[in-house]
């Protein structure tokens, strides 16, 4: 089965902040190369990869696309940039120039208004996304899902994806609200789902493949098999599981599949979406 990480990151704490990690976590506070990944990938033979972005700064989205352009693995870029400046399609521009970019994102979950969004300077830039054939991650808790059928339908040539099944509360294993949510995403054939990022919503210490599976099934009913992509949100995930753990957690909660079906789960969804080469 070729495999294909559809969301993973890269860092050099010698080069970028990263506002979002904690000062005193050792396991993120470290760096993590692509010469850190590619044991990991030549061992559970992933044959291809999405780098997401973790600083908010066209400089980090330089950094990510020449990590693309010396490690061929890294089939794709999803890069920060200011939507709400007048000038983002400059930038898109510059970067698409510069290797293989294939979405943006923006860390919505620390933005401070619930309603960024919506906003009609993130809409615009969302829009010169979309003129230029990207995509767009949604990194996003359960209180922003009932935003996303405004943006679908705003912009319905723009391909999204929601990060991490938006972070429901798994430590606690509760479903609601996020389920009945997400369920409201459905009927939007132009928004696909990440199931990654799961582990480190769970008990960190003490979790269980099966905490996963109502939440995993909730997507795969909501999305279908052809909209879902499996990504292993490293090294975000070593708070809680290694690489292969993560990927066999993933499977497990997907519940009975074809193999037609795991292909498309684990390649097939990622290829299309961010249509890598």
């Amino acid at each position: 089965m070729e495999i294909i990480d559809s969301h993973h990151h890269l860092w050099d704490l010698n080069l970028f902040q990263y506002a979002w990690m904690p000062e005193n976590n050792p396991i993120l506070r470290q760096s993590y190369v692509p010469d850190d990944l590619a044991p990991i990938f030549e061992t559970y033979s992933i044959s291809g990869s999405v780098v997401v972005q973790a600083d908010q700064t066209v400089e980090e989205a330089k950094f990510l696309l020449k990590c693309a352009n010396d490690f061929p693995w890294i089939k794709g870029v999803v890069a920060w940039v200011d939507l709400q400046n007048e000038n983002v399609g400059d930038t898109l521009d510059e970067l698409i120039g510069l290797g293989p970019l294939v979405g943006i994102r923006h860390q919505i979950e620390e933005e401070p208004d619930q309603e960024w969004l919506l906003r009609g300077q993130t809409l615009a830039g969302l829009k010169a996304v979309s003129d230029r054939n990207l995509s767009y991650d949604l990194l996003v808790k359960p209180v922003h899902l009932n935003q996303i059928p405004s943006v679908c339908n705003e912009l319905p040539d723009l391909k999204m994806v929601v990060d991490h099944i938006a972070k429901p509360n798994i430590l606690d294993q509760e479903l609601q609200p996020w389920s009945d949510l997400i369920y409201k995403l459905h009927p939007y054939e132009n928004l696909f789902c990440k199931v990654s990022g799961m582990v480190t919503e769970a008990d960190h210490n003490d979790w269980k493949p099966q905490d996963l599976l109502p939440y995993v099934q909730t997507v795969k009913e909501v999305f279908g098999i052809d909209r879902l992509m499996w990504g292993s949100d490293w090294p975000v995930c070593l708070l809680a599981a290694d690489y292969k753990e993560v990927m066999d957690a993933a499977l497990f909660a997907l519940g009975e599949a074809s193999s037609e079906e795991k292909d498309r789960f684990m390649f097939g969804s990622a290829a299309e979406f961010y249509r890598l080469k």
